[in-house]
């Protein structure tokens, strides 16, 4: 198992991993109609070119991947995903660990909603504290976490 720097040539295997890693979190919301199911390769390829993207991975195969960019001392870390066949295995706490290596001395944000309750257990579990929310709709909340 081993973290690394993304490839550019790797973005179009993290797309397919992210609509399958993000299935999940459709069906909390029930609707395939989610940012992370609509992005684009170009969308994807333009957050590659901002900030720094991170791969997993484990026989040759991406199973887990996430980004971040930084902005006025903050990083703003985005789309943690891991596979669907090796979830609770520590590979986010493993992912988010060396995203933040990528950005010392930097304040670290992060948002997820309110019904993924394991994602906000695991980013408390490492550090993070809720420090605002903002309610999308009726039957969605966007929950902000930070880590100093």
């Amino acid at each position: 198992m081993t973290v690394l720097k993304a490839e550019q040539n790797d973005l179009q295997e993290i797309l397919k991993l992210q609509y399958l890693a993000y299935q999940s979190e459709a069906a909390l919301f029930g609707s395939k109609d989610i940012p992370p199911l609509k992005e684009t390769i170009e969308e994807l390829t333009e957050e590659f070119n901002k900030g720094v993207v991170l791969k997993l991975v484990e026989d040759d195969k991406i199973i887990g991947s996430v980004r971040a960019y930084e902005k006025n001392r903050s990083a703003y870390i985005g789309k943690l995903m891991v596979h669907p066949d090796h979830r609770c295995k520590g590979y986010g706490t493993m992912l988010i660990n060396e995203i933040e290596k990528c950005f010392p001395d930097c304040r670290f944000e992060l948002f997820t909603s309110t019904r993924s309750e394991d994602n906000i257990r695991l980013y408390q579990k490492l550090g993070y504290m809720i420090f605002d929310r903002k309610e999308i709709s009726d039957e969605l909340v966007f929950v902000y976490l930070e880590k100093q």
